[in-house]
């Protein structure tokens, strides 16, 4: 093989296709067998060849090169696509009395007692769905609602172990429709939470949230960076690919280049399922990325065309939902934070301990009471697990492996922050620091100004707030709009490209609008919702401020201790002082009201749960347009519950109430949405 430029078309042709077979065989042996034959060395080698002979003869560049998965230029966004079979979700278990239930059902279905299950580990990730034409990948899109999802195939071109091309079998299917689980890999979720945390950027929540995040950045370039993987498992729409069982189809898509996962297992009995399910509680924590369980499916495709499926699950298949997961680690110390309400949180450092995938070192404790009646201790061994999956919380004390040196937790008297006295009101269980000058205060308060749900500020994270207040360049929000380029270059970490594109995002904020700013303001009991609800009917903030408790409580959704938050704020002359200060730096304080297009909704309430193909927000205002209103939680009185991708409890609740549930489909019809 030549390595120079190849002299005419023909030459070029023949070499690239030449190069890309040899780094389509290493790249498999490399990322999907993990089985090198080449050294990183020799394999870039080869694909810079290739970039170089495809640069020098662009016409012959196709979107299955190899040299494709670097990323192409930003998308503006992505096109809403149709799949061609709907992918629908599973329904969930949480015992083997559930799954022996679920077992009878089958067995019922399908009037027979001989049934073999593939049980198959239920990986933590984003469910993909892939389209492959004669042999070559030619779309890579979201789940969505399961009908529609997102067109996201220029970064699933960077995933190394999706084939753009499949391996030549005795068999090539004409169409192939692939379903499988991008994750992102513990360890690339810690390089990248470090990288995070060194550049002063908020933490990713777990891996799960950042192979989405991943998968749906507009520039692939960063897509590409991370070391995102792919297992398949499924199938949606194929022609001639000549399986009969699910495990016939699983070793079919490994012979054509996919990643398999390679713990799965086939039974005949239920007992065996379930023994299966739960030898993985334990060991899962030794897995190189995260699962949430096991899925269990019918083995023979026949079986599962009889069965069938609901409107949202198949009847042939079901998911086995791990337990919240515990550890034992021991609180090496109790430190105790100051909010922007003045809140005191006292929080446990932890000795760093592996939980639901990610490691944890920190712990809320809550308040003074909660830390009281479970006698937490400093240098007690406790149980700790994550509350939703996400925040580390003490569960109970291990007290009989408690030391003479642990030492009980005393809640200081005074602000750790500025020295003040600290005060606890009446019927509360927090303490607070209550001096408005409180430095702590106002970084919590500027942190949350610049929140996503409030003046949405890209780019001024804590990390830059603290060097403001630390070269005492703010003393409050307003003063942000002040800031030069110049003011921001000075700070540690900060270019000059950086101060310019970060004083721009302060000042496209300013027209964020009445119902983010007062989200911003930090009052009390004042939540994004709240905001968006004054801000409706009042339209501007001097409306808002001149309006008491008597008459904000007859506001629907406004209750008294909201009124009476509302009411307090704006009586303080230093609140209206501030308030006047945004103004005359030019933040938009008044809010455009809407006019409902048509009443076809009005008196109902809907409660949005799961992920949605639209923005949850798009979604709020259509059901305003037309007369409605969201809720957020689900009663005898909500007249439909909208269930996107992944819903939860809420949708639970709404099958337990008799509550109508839509698809987004169907809600879309509903709403008279186009479909795309």
């Amino acid at each position: 093989m030549s390595t120079t430029i190849p002299d005419s078309l023909t030459a070029a042709a023949q070499e690239i296709a030449e190069l890309r077979k040899m780094i389509n065989y290493h790249s498999h042996r490399y990322y999907v067998l993990d089985d090198p034959e080449l050294t990183d060395s020799e394999f870039d080698k080869l694909l810079r060849q290739l970039i170089a002979i495809e640069t020098a003869y662009p016409s012959l560049i196709t979107p299955d090169s190899p040299s494709q998965r670097v990323g192409g230029a930003p998308a503006e966004g992505f096109e809403r696509v149709a799949h061609l079979t709907p992918m629908l979700s599973l329904g969930n278990t949480f015992s083997g009395a559930e799954l022996k239930a679920f077992d009878a059902r089958v067995r019922s279905g399908l009037e027979s007692d001989n049934v073999e299950y593939v049980v198959e580990l239920k990986i933590d990730g984003l469910a993909m769905n892939l389209v492959y034409e004669n042999g070559r990948m030619v779309r890579g899109a979201t789940r969505g609602d399961g009908t529609y999802g997102e067109d996201v195939s220029t970064n699933i071109r960077t995933i190394r172990s999706v084939p753009l091309v499949l391996h030549e079998t005795d068999g090539m299917p004409p169409l192939l429709e692939v379903r499988g689980e991008v994750y992102l890999p513990r360890r690339e979720f810690d390089r990248l939470n470090k990288l995070r945390e060194a550049a002063g950027e908020p933490l990713m929540a777990n891996p799960r949230n950042a192979a989405a995040g991943s998968i749906r950045q507009l520039d692939p370039k960063i897509t590409a960076e991370r070391a995102l993987d792919i297992f398949m498992h499924g199938l949606g729409t194929e022609e001639g690919l000549g399986v009969t069982t699910h495990s016939a189809m699983l070793e079919k898509l490994q012979k054509l280049g996919f990643k398999i996962n390679p713990n799965y297992r086939l039974f005949t009995s239920i007992d065996e399922v379930i023994e299966y399910c739960e030898s993985w509680a334990e060991k899962r924590v030794d897995l190189p990325y995260d699962i949430d369980g096991l899925v269990i499916k019918v083995n023979k495709l026949s079986s599962q065309r009889a069965l069938g499926s609901t409107a949202k699950d198949p009847r042939w298949a079901i998911a086995y939902k791990f337990p919240a997961e515990q550890a034992a680690t021991i609180v090496e110390d109790i430190f105790v934070r100051v909010g922007r309400t003045g809140v005191l949180t006292p929080t446990a450092i932890l000795r760093p301990v592996r939980l639901a995938g990610t490691t944890v070192s920190r712990a809320t404790l809550h308040n003074a009471d909660f830390i009281e009646e479970k006698d937490i201790r400093i240098g007690d061994t406790v149980i700790v697990h994550k509350a939703g999956e996400i925040i580390p919380e003490v569960v109970s004390v291990v007290t009989n492996r408690r030391t003479d040196s642990a030492q009980p937790f005393i809640m200081p008297t005074t602000c750790p922050e500025c020295g003040k006295p600290i005060v606890r009101e009446s019927g509360e269980v927090a303490y607070k620091c209550v001096n408005v000058r409180c430095p702590a205060l106002l970084r919590e308060g500027l942190i949350h100004f610049v929140s996503r749900d409030a003046m949405n500020i890209d780019g001024l994270g804590p990390a830059v707030i603290a060097s403001l207040l630390d070269a005492g360049l703010v003393k409050d929000a307003a003063d942000l709009y002040t800031l030069k380029p110049d003011d921001l270059a000075a700070l540690e970490r900060m270019g000059e490209k950086s101060a310019k594109n970060l004083v721009d995002a302060i000042a496209a904020s300013k027209q964020a609008g009445l119902s983010r700013a007062l989200f911003g303001l930090g009052i009390r009991y004042v939540g994004a919702k709240a905001s968006a609800i004054l801000a409706q009917r009042y339209g501007d903030i001097d409306n808002v401020a001149a309006a008491g408790v008597e008459e904000l409580v007859t506001i629907d959704e406004i209750g008294p201790k909201i009124a009476e938050s509302v009411a307090s704020y704006f009586a303080e002359p230093e609140n209206l002082a501030y308030i006047e200060k945004l103004k005359a730096v030019g933040v938009k304080l008044t809010e455009e009201r809407q006019t409902p297009v048509s009443q076809e909704l009005a008196g109902k309430t809907f409660v949005l749960t799961g992920t949605l193909s639209m923005p949850r927000k798009e979604a709020e205002n259509l059901i305003a347009a037309c007369g409605g209103k969201v809720s957020s939680s689900v009663s005898k009185k909500t007249s439909y519950v909208v269930a996107g991708e992944e819903a939860g409890s809420k949708l639970d609740k709404a099958n337990e109430l008799g509550v109508p549930v839509l698809t987004e489909e169907e809600f879309r019809k509903l709403v008279q949405m186009p479909e795309a």
